[in-house]
């Protein structure tokens, strides 16, 4: 695909990852809506890369919401050529010191909000009957469990049966579905974790560099996974 032009929507897109993938898309030449519940960093965000970036302050967890937003910008517009699947969150600690509703806001958050936003557009885009890309950010945690991690594994297994139950049902409407398992990412997800970042973890600006390659591969070439972490995974001496 082509980017020059084509229309990009990204969830979780007023930080991190979000931020990069916006940023790299936008430097690409494609017009990207962003997509989070921090308006002002959309906004920041809006600032730094012009009107090429749109900030939509949306809360995909809110399936009335979400519906509404994608009614109201494409039943007369062009679909999206691209969807990243990006917003997440994360919490960690013992089954039975969890609250059920952290528990349960992981899962709303890294899946079922995914479930919203992807099945609302869907439909424009097999109706456009051209190439698009939907890519959903799993977690290398979504391939091999950790401990006091259940609801974040959970989200995150579910995002790879998601996404290959997926690319069989979209394939043949040349609909492209890649699940992306990233390993430790430099970003403010681990500020509320309890666990310290450090430069030997993957950077944001390399992982959105890789999806860029990714949604750059010929129309009839389809990466329906990848893993990737840090070569090097502790913290520098």
């Amino acid at each position: 695909m082509q980017l020059q032009n084509k229309k990009a929507i990204v969830t979780g897109a007023s930080s991190g990852l979000g931020a990069a993938l916006a940023t790299a898309l936008v430097q690409k030449g494609a017009s990207v809506w962003g997509l989070a519940r921090n308006e002002k960093r959309l906004i920041d965000l809006q600032q730094q890369l012009g009107n090429a970036f749109i900030p939509v302050c949306l809360d995909i967890t809110d399936a009335n919401a979400v519906t509404k937003w994608v009614q109201h910008t494409f039943n007369d517009n062009p679909a999206p050529d691209i969807l990243i699947n990006n917003a997440g969150i994360g919490a960690f600690g013992k089954i039975d010191t969890m609250s059920a509703a952290e528990w349960l806001g992981i899962l709303q958050t890294n899946l079922i909000g995914m479930y919203h936003i992807t099945s609302q557009l869907v439909p424009y885009m097999k109706a456009a009957q051209h190439a698009a890309h939907i890519l959903n950010i799993g977690s290398i945690m979504g391939t091999v469990a950790k401990e006091e991690a259940t609801a974040y594994c959970t989200s995150k297994f579910g995002v790879r049966g998601f996404s290959e139950s997926l690319f069989k049902e979209l394939r043949n409407h040349h609909i492209k579905v890649t699940c992306v398992n990233p390993g430790s990412i430099e970003t403010p997800f681990f500020q509320h974790t309890g666990i310290e970042t450090h430069a030997h973890m993957l950077q944001p600006a390399e992982v959105a560099e890789l999806i860029i390659h990714l949604l750059e591969t010929p129309d009839n070439l389809l990466v329906d996974e990848v893993t990737l972490r840090p070569l090097i995974p502790t913290k520098p001496q």
